[in-house]
């Protein structure tokens, strides 16, 4: 039976979103608001806190404040019940009382962690390019100052590297834009038969100069979705284009479409689009981290083929927005598939 007076100090803590408990100068539970009962049990009153947490950081938190009367706050990465980034913080109450609460900041601090990443990623990515420039403008002011045939080669290397920048800066926009409009569905009827074909009728011909044929299998019907021509044109440009530079080695690339009456975290019939390589193929360690931004196996190859570390990533964002699935296969010295699961349009 809760008293009178529990019940009132289990209604001062509920006007906490975050798990918070109400401590006497013993480190005693008096009360703990619903968040704390539904994580910790709602048989703490009466414990004394330490039987519940003993990190000695939270008990010095608490401590400090019982002698100092000020609040004092924390950040720190638990391990226990309550798991991840927490702001921990304990305010005196009255004269001898203190209420301690736990902010989760676990998806902050991730995602201030990726921002950080994705800066620094980003200044090595285009400092390689202006370092190699930079060196090239020293040589062709100096030693290579009357030599032609070094300034044309120089120039040429400089050409690449303003290249690689160029295309950086392109999908760093693309990724950009695709993230700004990640909550809006996209309206518009799309026919993917029409559009993958497309696709393949721009890349026939840097294929063919890879020596590398891509082949198209699918059924006399319409592939419709709802979608974003745009962004789906650029979805099957790269992967289709990253199967060619890639996964080329065996000669041929297969695209294959199909509709399907039901696929995994799809609601309703889905349309099917698979790009298939005879390739070298990955690790299995590397394939839930393909679609990391600048994640790359291959670092040097993929630098020499032009790649620039962001297109699976831009593909994700795409297919996430469609509210699709992007799901990806491979074999070690076999090769590689990449598939693209859509709502079908009604």
């Amino acid at each position: 039976m809760i008293d009178a007076s529990q019940k009132t100090l289990e209604d001062f803590l509920n006007g906490f979103s975050n798990v918070a408990f109400f401590l006497d100068n013993r480190r005693i539970i008096q009360a703990a608001n619903t968040p704390a009962q539904a994580t910790f049990g709602q048989d703490t009153t009466g414990q004394n806190f330490v039987a519940i947490m003993r990190r000695p950081e939270v008990l010095r938190l608490i401590d400090n404040c019982l002698t100092h009367g000020h609040q004092a706050q924390e950040l720190l990465a638990l391990d226990g019940v309550l798991r991840g980034d927490f702001q921990v913080t304990a305010s005196r109450v009255g004269e001898s009382e203190v209420v301690i609460s736990f902010a989760d900041q676990t998806d902050i601090r991730a995602a201030e962690r990726m921002r950080s990443d994705f800066v620094a990623n980003v200044s090595h990515e285009l400092r390689s390019p202006l370092t190699s420039i930079s060196g090239f403008i020293e040589t062709l002011q100096g030693p290579a100052k009357d030599d032609e045939q070094a300034q044309i080669r120089f120039l040429d290397l400089m050409k690449q590297e303003a290249g690689r920048m160029d295309r950086l800066i392109g999908d760093l926009l693309s990724l950009s834009k695709v993230e700004s409009d990640a909550h809006v569905l996209p309206r518009s009827s799309v026919e993917l038969g029409d559009l993958v074909t497309r696709v393949i009728a721009v890349l026939t011909q840097p294929a063919a100069k890879a020596g590398v044929v891509v082949e198209v299998k699918t059924q006399d019907v319409l592939f419709q979705v709802q979608g974003d021509e745009d962004q789906l044109i650029q979805v099957f440009r790269n992967l289709i284009e990253n199967a060619v530079k890639y996964g080329g080695d065996g000669g041929i690339v297969s695209v294959s479409l199909d509709q399907l009456p039901n696929a995994p975290g799809i609601r309703g019939k889905a349309v099917s689009v698979a790009v298939s390589d005879q390739g070298e193929g990955f690790a299995r360690r590397h394939l839930p981290r393909l679609t990391e931004r600048f994640y790359r196996v291959d670092d040097g190859r993929a630098r020499e083929k032009g790649g620039t570390g962001l297109g699976l990533a831009i593909v994700k964002h795409i297919v996430q927005r469609h509210r699709g699935r992007l799901l990806i296969d491979s074999i070690e010295g076999k090769g590689s598939t990449f598939t693209v699961l859509l709502p079908g349009a009604d």
